[in-house]
Parts: C-alpha cells; structure tokens; sequence
C-alpha cells in the first residue's frame, strides 16, 4: 500500500494548483482523476467554451462590412470549431501531464508527483480507495484536499437525453450547428452560449429569462446592456418565461413556454441546452466513513484556511474548488487549493477575501466585474456614490471602431471615497479590471487613484475618466453628453 503526503482528488484548477504549490514545500503528492485531466476547468468548462467563443468572435470580426473591407466568401465548417476546441484542451492536458512526468518519483526533486486514474472514495481519515480500468487499488495519506468540482444542474422534470437535450457537457458531442436551439438558464453561461452560437449566424437561438432580465443578479442597467446586445446579435430573449414541457418529435423539439402575463407560446427547436448552474460532485466519495455530511445544496462546509469542517474534527482533511459552495470561478478554486496546500506545509498564510473577486463575462462584448454593485450596496443600506462613462467617449475605443461599451464605477460615499465596485463592457474588459481589483484591495481613496497617470491612447483611459466624473472632474461633461456620462448619489432613506 503507498504511502503519501497529500492526496489529491480531482485534477481540476483547485486539485492542480493544490498538488503543485503542495510540490513546493517537497512533499510526495498523488493526484487521483477519475475523468479529465484538468476537470471542467479544462475540458466541458472554462477552456473549451472560451476556445470556442474566441472563434465565434473571430468569425463575427471576419463578417463585419462596416469596416472599409468585406469578405468575399465566408463560410464555417462546425466540426473543424470542435476540433481546435480539442486541440486546445489537449495542449492543455500535455503540459499538465508534462510536469507530472517531470516530478514523478525517482527524479532528483525535493517533492515528487504521480496521477492515478479513477475514482477515490474514503475507507477510513487516512485510506481511499481508487478504482479504475485496471481494478481498485489502495492508498494511504497524512493529508487529503478534495477537488472534485461540480456537474451541470439538471432541470426537474426534464429529461436530459444528451442528444437533443442536453447539457453543456454535451456541446462537444454535438456534429454540426444546430439550426434552431433553445437555452434554458439566462445566467452567465446560458447567455456565453448564446453569445457563441448567435456569433456564428448559423443558429436560430432562444434564449429562456424566467425573470425579466438577464443576470438578474447585476444591476439594471448591466443586464439591460447584455439583453439588448445579444438581442442585436439576433438572440430571441423570452423574458418571464417558464419552461413547461419539451415534446419530441422525431425530427424537432416543440417547447412549450408560459408568460407570467397568463399567455403561452409553442415554439420549435432542433436542440435544448439547460444551463441553468452546477451542483457539487460528492457522490459516492464516502463521506460517511470520515464523518462529513454536506450542507442543504450538497457543498462542502470549509474553515478559513479549507480545512473541512466535519462531525471528526479531522484538521488534516480539506476542500477547494466549486465543491465548497463558494463562488464557482476557476480563479477562486486555483486561489483556494494553493491556501490549502500552505495550511498542510504549516506555511504563515492568510485567509481568502472573497468581497471583491474579478468575475469575466464572455459576451459581444465582454462584461468584466469586480467588488460589489448597486443592488448589493443598497440591500446593505451603504451609502454611496456611482459614475457611469460610455466608450463612446473614449479615443482608443473610437480608434478601434468599437465604442459599444462602458465603464461603471461606485465609490463610498464619504470625506474620503473609497472603490467598492466597478463593472465593465466592451473591448479588453478583462485586461483592465484587474488594475481596480488592486486599488480596492489596497483601500485607496479617490483623490489617490486620481494622481495615477493612464497612457494614451489606452480603454483604460475609461477609468480614469469615470473617476474624474465621481468627482466633478471629467474633461468630458455629464451636462455636454448625458447619454454618455451619468453620475448619481444614493443614501438609506432616514426613518422618522
């Protein structure tokens, strides 16, 4: 039986990161992976549905003619997009297989790595089980991170066939573009993947809001910006709209919807796509047998530092990733593994802040967010002060012919203003939200972030700008263009 320091359940971006930051401090680390190599963060996940959105925009720069230059025959081959969608994924794979190899045992390292294929359950704090095609074998370790990410939600009711109703797992399998689909869930993968499939013109897509706005999370005017651009892209919305059934014929689907006005509506479509979020994978860990039972939404509850609370009180037992109910973004499970990792090397760390994540939202175009935004704030009754400034306004985005964008700033509203929040749309959205994911975890106040010089011309200019407008110093003037340039103040009504 082989004996370890740290095991490693799931290869995703918590159990990868977790493995090679544990590799650091010298320890003998087994990654188990029943599916995958690199879980959903590289395959059926974030890499393949990026992959395939950079070439869906690809093909809708290839398409424009307001440019001075046309095309003269485009067309799309549907299975060479998933086949450089593989292609990437398995680059991917190489490398993570590459660094295994290049620290596995015998090699003249402080630490070694080695990958076991199967599937890990628990007999006892210690041992696990992994079974796979070559049987079941058992392993032993002083510590364990669990990083088994989650699976698509399926709809009740609905039966998922993975053919012509599916999940986003399945967007792979699929052989050619569907001419007509339907997408249940307007969250922020439902609309990436209407986003996508509308790119390429060669889908009729549906797009299922049972609330009267997409990402109803965000506020009003982030989720009228997305609505309206994916409306442009020729994406149907059905706003209130709830799902009834799903009738299959042998050659389509009949949907059938019901408005929260009373009317329904019958509609035909060659594919179903439920995105409609993802629930933690804990199946068949044996959780019983280390005394851990999951909270109401099946996560794992987690300490500080991912240490796993549990009826034992084993501290030698933790969990990263989408498994632990957090937020599920790859930049917080990568973030909480490391954590993990420090906590068993008995390494000084820190625990995780998760009050201002950056969050990247793959639209046409992007939407990039980090801290809190208006909806958050006034639930919590903090006062505050909000900026909103178009791309319209500024020269790079203008230089580039692509002004359909904005920058939204909320500051604290005080002697001293503070970054709370900050959304973004347009053209390299996700490059620039991270320069204020800094200045709001470093606390700076307004007048500070003000003596930063921005060069030019540069979409980050937008910034600096819409910090300008928060204090009535904007070289463009709300006043000149208040469809470009809004500001507004909000405090908690005072109960007399």
């Amino acid at each position: 039986m082989k004996n370890y320091d740290l095991i490693v359940i799931g290869s995703g971006p918590a159990g990868f990161s977790a493995a090679m930051r544990a590799l650091d401090f010298g320890l003998s680390i087994c990654i188990v992976e029943g599916a995958h190599l690199g879980g959903a963060g590289v395959m059926n996940g974030a890499l393949t549905s990026k992959t395939m959105y950079e070439l869906s925009m690809d093909y809708a720069v290839a398409a424009r003619t307001d440019r001075g230059y046309r095309s003269g025959s485009l067309s799309v081959d549907f299975g060479q997009v998933i086949k450089t969608v593989m292609q990437a994924a398995k680059e991917k794979q190489y490398q993570m297989l590459s660094q295994i190899e290049t620290f596995s045992d015998g090699k003249p390292y402080p630490g070694s790595l080695c990958l076991k294929r199967g599937w890990a359950k628990f007999i006892d704090s210690h041992t696990i089980s992994v079974t796979g095609k070559q049987g079941t074998e058992t392993l032993k370790a002083k510590s364990f991170v669990i990083a088994t990410g989650a699976r698509p939600r399926h709809a009740p009711g609905l039966d998922i066939d993975h053919e012509r109703i599916i999940d986003s797992d399945d967007l792979l399998k699929l052989t050619k573009f569907p001419e007509r689909m339907l997408i249940v869930g307007s969250g922020i993968i439902g609309c990436e993947m209407a986003t996508i499939f509308s790119n390429f013109k060669q889908t009729e897509v549906h797009l299922l809001d049972r609330a009267n706005r997409v990402l109803p999370y965000e506020d009003d005017d982030v989720s009228s910006f997305v609505s309206k651009n994916l409306e442009d892209n020729g994406v149907i919305i059905h706003h209130t709209a709830h799902l009834r059934t799903i009738n299959k014929h042998p050659n389509h689907l009949e949907v059938i919807l019901d408005y929260d006005d009373g009317h329904s509506k019958v509609i035909e479509v060659d594919v179903a796509l439920v995105a409609i979020g993802r629930v933690p994978n804990t199946d068949n860990l044996g959780l019983e047998e280390i005394g851990v039972t999951t909270t109401e939404r099946g996560t794992l509850e987690i300490a500080d530092h991912c240490v796993l609370r549990d009826a034992n009180n084993t501290c030698h037992i933790y969990a990263a990733g989408d498994i632990t109910g957090h937020a599920q973004l790859y930049s917080v499970a990568e973030f909480q593994g490391r954590l993990a990792s420090e906590q068993i090397a008995d390494t000084p760390c820190y625990p995780m802040d998760y009050s201002h994540m950056s969050t990247l939202m793959f639209f046409k175009p992007e939407v990039a967010s980090v801290g809190r935004n208006e909806k958050q704030l006034r639930a919590a009754n903090t006062p505050y002060k909000v900026a909103y400034y178009s791309n319209q306004l500024v020269n790079r985005a203008i230089a580039m012919r692509s002004t359909m964008g904005f920058i939204k700033i909320i500051v604290s509203n005080g002697d001293e203003p503070k970054i709370l929040g900050m959304r973004a749309g347009g053209p390299q959205a996700s490059a620039y939200i991270v320069s204020v994911a800094h200045l709001i975890n470093q606390g700076n106040s307004l007048v500070e972030v003000l003596r930063i010089f921005y060069p030019h011309p540069s979409l980050a200019e937008g910034i600096q700008e819409c910090l300008r407008t928060l204090s009535g110093k904007s070289i463009y003037k709300p006043e000149a263009f208040p469809e470009f340039i809004k500001f507004k103040e909000w405090k908690p009504e005072v109960k007399r």
